[in-house]
């Protein structure tokens, strides 16, 4: 373990976000805010100091990373930058207590978006666009936004993007690590740009419309309203709801228009797969609610909107689902562990990983009715070899041990009705947002849990966001030593 690199590394994503928090500051300056402008100065003032020591102490000529610390260094990262990222909203009495604090920067942090606020709009302008701006921060990966803007990035570091990107499979775009996570990053800034000019051609000011764009970017979906994205224009619903779409896309299919393989992009199953399962959703809970709203277009809308936020993990909402039918209520609560394409910034499972679930089970019926028979399993048509149907095996089996134990936790903490304690569970691991339930659903919040049980909930999004296994090794005491 080489631990001086790790912990280098780690003071270096601690200056940066002493950096990055001079724009709220900024923010809270232009609206004269006194107390927020001292709770982020103060706090970019000690984050830089305790970053650049830990840089100063740990400097090291060997910057290998290797598999281990790349996990190592993801979890680590994002467990320090939450806990300094809570720091402003106490100091600003915006969010007093330290574990809210926390809770509501590790969502906003692993693109979750679940609150614990119960008067959204009382928070200071610069405290709306930082948990805002954490999603933007969070949706790509903390340490990929590193290696774009810092220089003498070693290839090894794709161990830290396979650490810290969504998804069973992994790869560099081009030949240098630095250079996919520029273009990465690249993509990324102009879909933001562009929906916010789109949001803002439809009557948001610039504040609301680059928070909103964050939140639809990072697909986390913390808004500056109580009722969410209910109180804005169909035409900003219908922008929204196009990008979150956009978002759930694999980025690596971006790449590929960008350099004009349409055709690759054309035959991508996968995309396929995640637009109609949008496509179906969308037809079968507007079939069942159209009695509420009495007409084709408003719902279609309401329908496309919360499908979209759904099946995306981003959480916005236009209105409380709750009171839709039982049918569409399960049909959302289903979408909540199917997520977005492995690549984008989207939580849950990712739908090639459903995929093969499924694949590797109708192998294995097969295999049952003919035991002599030999079948390969093919993603995007070539066979996935057998280490990553391993691995998203495996991965399933943690994942439901994961979340089973978290539910069991917050239910012996606080020990609400079967429905808000499995949904939130559920919600805060696939970083969805809002649960069922009138606590926890999209006109809820998470304030009525306990303070262990915020906590639980926080590490339940980290662990769904990292995809456990970084937050798992770095805890393993094992890993630390020097074998």
């Amino acid at each position: 373990m080489n631990r001086r690199m790790v912990f280098f590394t780690v003071g270096q994503m601690v200056v940066i976000e002493a950096v990055l928090l001079l724009l709220p500051l900024a923010v809270s300056i232009i609206y004269g805010e006194s107390a927020a402008i001292t709770a982020f100065a103060v706090t970019a003032a000690i984050a830089c100091v305790a970053g650049a020591l830990l840089m100063a102490v740990c400097r090291t000529k060997n910057k290998v990373i290797y598999a281990k610390e790349g996990f190592v260094i993801v979890a680590l990262t994002w467990v320090v930058v939450s806990l300094i990222g809570a720091v402003p909203f106490v100091l600003s009495r915006d969010i007093p207590s330290y574990v809210d604090a926390f809770f509501e920067t590790v969502s906003g942090l692993t693109t979750t978006g679940s609150s614990i606020l119960t008067n959204v709009e009382a928070l200071s302008h610069g405290a709306l666009f930082w948990r805002s701006f954490s999603h933007w921060l969070g949706g790509m990966g903390v340490l990929v936004f590193i290696m774009a803007i810092v220089p003498n990035v070693s290839d090894r570091s794709i161990h830290i993007i396979r650490a810290e990107m969504p998804g069973p499979i992994v790869g560099k775009l081009v030949p240098k690590v630095k250079d996919t996570a520029k273009l990465l990053y690249l993509i990324y800034v102009v879909l933001t740009l562009v929906e916010t000019v789109l949001l803002m051609a439809g009557g948001m000011n610039l504040f609301e419309g680059l928070v909103h764009s964050f939140g639809t970017a990072g697909t986390g979906g913390f808004g500056i309203k109580s009722t969410g994205i209910g109180g804005y224009s169909p035409y900003i619903q219908w922008v929204i709801t196009v990008f979150m779409i956009l978002f759930g896309v694999n980025f690596n299919l971006y790449y590929l228009l960008l350099i004009r393989k349409f055709r690759t992009v054309a035959k991508n199953r996968e995309l396929w797969t995640y637009l109609s399962v949008i496509a179906v959703s969308v037809i079968l809970i507007s079939v069942n609610i159209y009695h509420i709203y009495g007409n084709v277009a408003d719902t279609l809308r309401m329908s496309a909107f919360q499908v979209s936020a759904i099946v995306t993990t981003t959480g916005y909402s236009t209105c409380d689902f709750n009171l839709w039918p039982g049918f569409s209520r399960s049909l959302l609560f289903i979408l909540m562990f199917v997520g977005g394409c492995a690549g984008s910034t989207a939580g849950g499972l990712k739908i090639s990983r459903v995929m093969l679930l499924f694949k590797m089970a109708k192998n294995e019926f097969l295999h049952l009715i003919h035991p002599r028979s030999v079948s390969v399993v093919k993603l995007e048509g070539k066979q996935v070899e057998a280490p990553v149907l391993h691995s998203v095996s495996n991965y399933f089996t943690l994942y439901v041990i994961c979340m089973c134990v978290a539910f069991a936790l917050i239910s012996l903490f606080d020990p609400m009705d079967l429905e808000t304690n499995i949904t939130a569970t559920v919600t805060c691991f696939n970083n969805v947002g809002p649960g069922l339930g009138k606590l926890v659903g999209p006109a809820g919040n998470f304030s009525a849990y306990s303070g262990a049980s915020k906590i639980v909930l926080s590490f339940a999004m980290l662990f769904g966001r990292l995809e456990i296994l970084p937050l798992m090794i770095a805890f393993i005491p094992s890993t630390w030593t020097k074998r």
